[in-house]
């Protein structure tokens, strides 16, 4: 027989219109569940990837690249490594910071937070703070001020507004004759800010750094300094660097050290979601094997005429390899395609779901997202893709196999 036959013949029997049309809703059918689990994984994989760009760009938003502070919790000469760390080529902005422990009370209420003292101008160009106020400005934070800018969920928590007073609290005591009082002082609030984040809107306040020295009697002292750099991924490497040229005996960290946990997490969780939703991918391209067994049952006539015919049993094998692969390329491609759209648009259709029913998926004062994020990436989509195609051709063999062993003698018997 001549070559070729088998891409044809394994084309019509796809779209077989035979008296069996119940092999052909099983085709379709099994195309479908490929498609459909496909196009649900990219866009699970999407999703998580987004919540993880979300994390780090709110971390991102409150916490500087890396850091450098000194063993005791002080760094003595931490304005020589201000001037010098940006010779590094990699380093784009350093800052002082002076962080201590403080309890806020306003009212009846009360909280423990950081206390976070910045130069507010210097602060800007290493972290993303300025950006996340809603009300007032990080710039508000004036030297001899004492204003405080506070997260939006601690700003509730205690009762307070733009311009109201607060007092700050400190575990250190001031002896008087009476005995020992915690030292205080009255700070207004100039600033309020809302990342996302409940461990930043409720535990992490900033006041101005001479304010902090002030507060806690360190004079010229500051925790640490705070660096921006040119690659966010190069932060580890960076940071030792500038530490090591200051000559200086510091501690270092960086952001993903300081928050290894999250990400962490993340990436265990879509590692689970990827294996979990890859046997439905499975389970979807295994259908083409029930498919491919009722087809060879259906045609075991047609198979004993072209062995009669001349056909060898690889060539029968081919045919049937050949439908299959045909089923599995088509439900990968229209599970990608939707996969991707879907992904694209992921936010745009959540926001349009939200209006037409009237239900909100993701309640802001809960998960502090209001947008279902999605970050599409072509290594995911390239993975699904061809590990759905890989399965879809292995799930043909046995099928085929079958085929290939027919033999037209016991086919064509009762015909």
């Amino acid at each position: 027989m001549s070559s070729g036959y088998e891409f044809w013949i394994g084309r019509r029997y796809v779209r077989s219109r035979s008296r069996n049309s119940f092999v052909s809703l099983i085709s379709t059918i099994s195309m479908l569940g490929i498609a459909i689990a496909v196009a649900v994984l990219i866009v699970v994989l999407s999703v998580v990837n987004g919540f993880e760009r979300e994390l780090k760009d709110r971390l991102l938003a409150m916490t500087a690249h890396a850091s450098i502070e000194g063993p005791e919790g002080v760094l003595p000469d931490w304005q020589s490594l201000l001037d010098n760390a940006p010779d590094h080529p990699e380093v784009l902005a350093a800052a002082p910071y002076f962080d201590g422990q403080a309890l806020l009370v306003a009212g009846e209420s009360l909280s423990g937070v950081e206390l976070r003292g910045v130069e507010p101008g210097l602060e800007t160009a290493v972290s993303g703070v300025s950006g996340v106020f809603v009300e007032g400005s990080l710039e508000s934070l004036e030297a001899g001020g004492f204003g405080i800018a506070v997260g939006a969920e601690l700003a509730e928590h205690l009762g307070v507004a733009l311009g109201d007073k607060v007092t700050v609290t400190l575990a250190e005591g001031v002896v008087t004759p009476a005995g020992v009082l915690p030292r205080t002082k009255r700070f207004t609030v100039t600033g309020i800010y809302r990342v996302g984040m409940y461990e930043f809107d409720r535990r992490l306040a900033f006041i101005h750094i001479d304010d902090a020295r002030r507060l806690y009697r360190q004079r010229e002292a500051a925790t640490g300094v705070r660096l921006r750099v040119s690659d966010v991924f190069a932060a580890p490497v960076v940071v030792r660097e500038v530490a090591l040229a200051s000559g200086q005996l510091v501690l270092v960290s960086d952001w993903t050290r300081r928050n290894v946990n999250f990400f962490r997490s993340i990436q265990i969780t879509k590692s689970i979601l990827f294996v979990i939703l890859l046997m439905v991918v499975a389970v979807a391209a295994f259908n083409i094997v029930s498919t491919l067994v009722m087809v060879v049952k259906d045609k075991q006539s047609d198979i004993a005429i072209l062995r009669t015919a001349g056909a060898d049993p690889a060539g029968i094998l081919k045919i049937f390899v050949t439908q299959g692969s045909i089923i599995g390329v088509i439900g990968t491609t229209l599970g990608v395609v939707a996969g991707v759209l879907l992904a694209l648009n992921l936010e745009a259709i959540v926001g349009f779901l939200e209006a037409s029913l009237g239900i909100k998926f993701l309640a802001a004062e809960v998960y502090f997202i209001s947008d279902l994020p999605s970050e599409l990436q072509l290594a995911d989509v390239l993975k699904i893709g061809g590990i759905a195609l890989l399965l879809s051709l292995v799930s043909t063999v046995y099928p085929a196999w079958m085929a290939a062993r027919t033999a037209p003698a016991e086919a064509l018997r009762y015909d």
